[in-house]
């Protein structure tokens, strides 16, 4: 795509207000241009073969055809970066999850109650997702996506509790994140993860991790004591860091400001880990948008930790791993399908000299 050419978009959604509303939206940015909007699927499916859009908004809920069954189609023959359009209710989480899936590069939780106003404070959200996707690196899907299994892998034995596992991840991270964890043993140390994502969706998005893992997942509850085999998701609207009590680690749950735009934020998580767990920490920085997180993982690098990137090519947005390289924070940048086997070969290890994968 023509960097100086405006970001191409369609919206696709069965309500003529919220149409409306997001071509107003779009529109009013001098980088993007509505070109189409469609009430259902079918329409939609002539309007994208018309215009050929950059990026698609997309409605989960719609009639002729659910939104998640076009955008399997969509993804198989024509990828297209794709936002979702969500209510905020239970349905609504789980049906996303299922989006992101089958490829959609992120979504924006509408309001269920007050839309036109609701739309109008996200206005920047809205716009910032669809800059995103419109460079975002989408796959076409062969199959149709299922959960899948954990990976079968050995139990590491003779661990030290004081291990800790680190992850930061925001586009792209849901199922970069289900990738790693995937992978896990389940007596790997405890994992903490920060993913950005808003509150009233990683109730589901941990209840989904913890059935296909072999690791026990679940939103992190303030001061709960850190265990082995299981992993604490950072709860959407909230941030996640760590404190020692005695010989244990606990999960510290905060609702403070945010921190570099986002809560949770993968800097307070990660400041935290160079603070108090330091060379018995490992840390990962997946795909995603932005620099949240990089100079707090450039600590944890400088307190003793071992710090491992996702490579561009793996990545949906390479911009937080970009940007932790850049400061110096990485020992290891390595595609998706090698950061699990990594952590374990590094868990295994006695202590000894870092060197670069």
């Amino acid at each position: 795509m023509d960097t100086r050419a405006p970001i191409r978009v369609v919206v696709v959604d069965d309500s003529a207000l919220v149409r409306r509303l997001l071509a107003d939206l779009i529109d009013r940015e001098s980088d993007m241009q509505c070109v189409g909007t469609a009430a259902d699927p079918l329409a939609a499916r002539e309007l994208i073969r018309a215009v050929a859009p950059d990026v698609i908004t997309l409605d989960v809920e719609m009639p002729r055809m659910d939104g998640i069954d076009f955008l399997a189609r969509l993804m198989r023959l024509r990828p297209t970066p794709v936002v979702m359009v969500s209510t905020l209710t239970e349905r609504g989480a789980d049906v996303t999850l299922r989006a992101l899936e089958l490829g959609a590069v992120d979504f924006v939780a509408k309001p269920r109650i007050g839309v036109a106003d609701g739309l109008q404070r996200l206005a920047e959200d809205i716009t910032g997702k669809i800059r995103v996707a419109a460079r975002a690196q989408v796959r076409r899907l062969e199959r149709a996506v299922s959960g899948g299994q954990a990976a079968q892998v050995a139990p590491l034995g003779l661990l030290s509790t004081e291990k800790l596992i680190f992850i930061g991840a925001s586009t792209g991270g849901t199922e970069a994140t289900k990738a790693v964890l995937m992978q896990l043993p389940p007596d790997c140390p405890a994992v903490l993860i920060t993913q950005h994502m808003p509150a009233g969706f990683t109730t589901s998005y941990a209840r989904r991790l913890d059935s296909l893992c072999r690791l026990r997942v679940k939103e992190a509850d303030d001061g709960e004591r850190l265990l082995p085999g299981h992993a604490y998701l950072a709860p959407g609207g909230r941030h996640l860091a760590v404190r020692r009590s005695g010989t244990d680690y606990l999960a510290q749950v905060r609702d403070d400001e945010p921190v570099n735009r986002h809560k949770p934020s993968v800097e307070v998580l990660f400041e935290s880990a160079a603070r108090v767990v330091g060379p018995n920490a490992l840390a990962v920085m997946l795909t995603g948008m932005g620099a949240d997180g990089a100079q707090a993982m450039r600590r944890m690098r400088e307190a003793g930790s071992y710090n491992i990137c996702q490579d561009e090519a793996s990545c949906v947005v390479f911009g937080m791993p970009r940007e932790a390289i850049a400061h110096g924070a990485a020992h290891a940048v390595l595609p998706l399908t090698r950061i699990a086997a990594a952590l374990i070969e590094r868990l295994g290890r006695n202590a000894g000299p870092i060197h670069r994968l």
